[in-house]
């Protein structure tokens, strides 16, 4: 049975109208152990149906190490974004793990839309911030598909992602992965965490979350 209804389908269809660049959507899966996997898969192959600039790659995460490896997927199920640049597909670090359901539908189609351009819009002050940046940023968004407010901080983290290839923006639905909510102490939802020193509760404004960027940049360098 379709997960996206055909009212649903043709809205994701107009949406998907405007891409300019092919996307690769990357789906790292197994067939056990693993709750979420194959409605995982069905959606972004569904979702890739209703463009022609949309494709799926399928990964196991047990036996494609390469691959796994290659872009650092250490859970499942887990879609890497991948969007064409100069004729070849790029990895800015947009990562999904749990399925991109509920409200995070939106974000999923947001990081397809932005992978597509390769273009974001951040303030000249976080553009500034990221073309000076020296040392990884790994942010990390904890949410669950009923939350309406985590899909923005979702968003943002994606764009900070595309603007630098220094930064990883990944979405995690807790209920699929309690043991990351208990470690990392989620209470509550949305829930940033970067570079495993800085932790924010709620989708802040960007100046907040460029502030706490940079907070994560002292602490990576020693200066905190």
């Amino acid at each position: 049975m379709p997960l996206l209804d055909p009212q649903t389908a043709s809205q994701v269809r107009q949406e998907l109208a405007g891409l300019t660049g092919r996307v690769r959507i990357l789906n790292f899966t197994q067939n056990f152990e693993c709750q979420y996997c194959l409605e995982t898969r069905q959606l972004a192959e569904e979702v890739a149906a209703l463009s022609d600039k949309v494709e799926v790659e399928v990964y196991n995460f047990v036996t494609d190490q390469d691959q796994v490896q290659a872009y650092g997927i250490d859970k499942i199920p887990a879609l890497v974004i991948l969007g064409e640049s100069d004729g070849q597909y790029k990895d800015y670090g947009v990562r999904f793990y749990g399925i991109p359901s509920g409200y995070e539908f939106t974000s999923f189609l947001d990081a397809l839309k932005t992978v597509s351009r390769g273009e974001v819009d951040l303030m000249p002050q976080t553009r500034q911030f990221l073309s000076q940046l020296t040392v990884p940023l790994h942010i990390q968004v904890f949410v669950t598909p009923t939350c309406p407010y985590c899909p923005r901080a979702v968003m943002l983290a994606h764009h900070l992602a595309v603007a630098s290839d220094l930064v990883r923006g990944d979405m995690v639905e807790v209920i699929e992965f309690p043991h990351l909510a208990q470690k990392y102490q989620v209470m509550g939802v949305p829930r940033i965490v970067i570079n495993e020193t800085v932790h924010q509760e709620g989708a802040v404004p960007e100046p907040y979350l460029l502030a706490r960027l940079q907070e994560a940049v002292l602490r990576a360098e020693g200066k905190m």
